[in-house]
């Protein structure tokens, strides 16, 4: 019989409970402290505090426990060899919540060993929230008792799907913008939702395809059960399942090879053995080569035959 992580989902909502009392105080607060972390990127008293408010939850309720949090990194719990990791993100979305954009919320999520199995994203000043367990199904709404199962989409094509992004910089930077590009020539309609939103609009069905090139374990660990459990699938850019490779790419599971040919990032693949590639080949009809843009996954798939 499957282990149930409800115990542990009730309190993913009360700590959920009291980050968003914590952060919503300050939000739009005139007198709200920001600072600067080492990688340039904004830190607020609100994240600092909602941050500190878990841990002390977690230290009394879950003591052998590890906790790892973008604020204050890692804490080993009374056990150093312990298999249960939460992920915390006090506020992901903390330039929104400076600037007063109400698109921010906390990710709180329970890794045992290398999967996420329980977690809850809590965005209070856009009324929401959404969570899921391992087996458990994906949900939104006010409370466990209160709430909406949810189900990604059914569209199959790209020309037909609806793409969510964060910001096109980033794409740049690994080489990949002119494949991003077209792929959102191809999509019916692209906008940019940004951070967890776009991973949440996925998991309710509104959105058929979200990535990034670039993110942090605690941005990610908390999207992926929900994108999982309302039927979806999060990867990396290189395929590989989760939230431990540094990026994301969500769909609805129908769109992700489709999605992948255009935005699949290999940047450790060594080149396959071309005598083996024309034997393969060698009887096949020749083909009109393919666009420069998309990436070929039979390559990359090779170790996987």
């Amino acid at each position: 019989m499957a282990h149930s992580h409800h115990d542990d989902l009730r309190l993913c909502h009360v700590l959920a409970d009291n980050a968003d009392a914590i952060a919503m105080e300050k939000f739009r607060a005139a007198d709200l402290v920001v600072s600067t972390k080492p990688d340039t990127t904004w830190v607020t008293e609100a994240d600092q505090a909602v941050e500190q408010a878990i841990r002390r939850t977690l230290r009394t309720s879950r003591t052998r426990d590890i906790v790892l949090g973008e604020e204050a990194g890692e804490v080993v719990g009374t056990v150093e060899d312990a298999t249960r990791r939460w992920i915390i993100d006090p506020i992901d979305g903390t330039s929104n919540y400076v600037r007063g954009v109400p698109v921010w919320a906390t990710l709180i999520a329970l890794a045992v060993e290398d999967e996420v199995v329980a977690s809850c994203v809590s965005a209070p000043a856009l009324g929401r929230r959404w969570w899921a367990s391992k087996g458990g199904g994906a949900y939104t709404g006010k409370s466990l008792m209160s709430a909406t199962r949810l189900q990604v989409s059914k569209v199959d094509r790209i020309d037909d799907a609806s793409l969510s992004y964060a910001s096109l910089g980033g794409w740049e930077e690994i080489g990949k913008l002119e494949s991003f590009l077209a792929l959102t020539r191809r999509c019916w309609r692209t906008r940019g939702y940004g951070d967890f939103w776009s991973y949440m609009l996925l998991a309710e069905g509104a959105v058929d395809i979200a990535a990034e090139p670039e993110l942090a374990l605690w941005d990610m660990a908390a999207l992926d059960p929900i994108v999982r459990e309302a039927g979806g699938t999060f990867t990396a850019l290189n395929g590989q399942p989760g939230p431990w490779h540094g990026n994301a790419l969500a769909t609805n599971g129908l769109l992700h090879d489709a999605a992948m040919a255009y935005l699949g990032y290999f940047p450790d693949d060594a080149p396959y053995d071309e005598r083996e590639d024309a034997e393969e080949h060698s009887e096949q009809p020749e083909k009109a080569p393919a666009p420069t843009n998309v990436t070929d996954l039979a390559s990359h798939r090779r170790s996987d035959s």
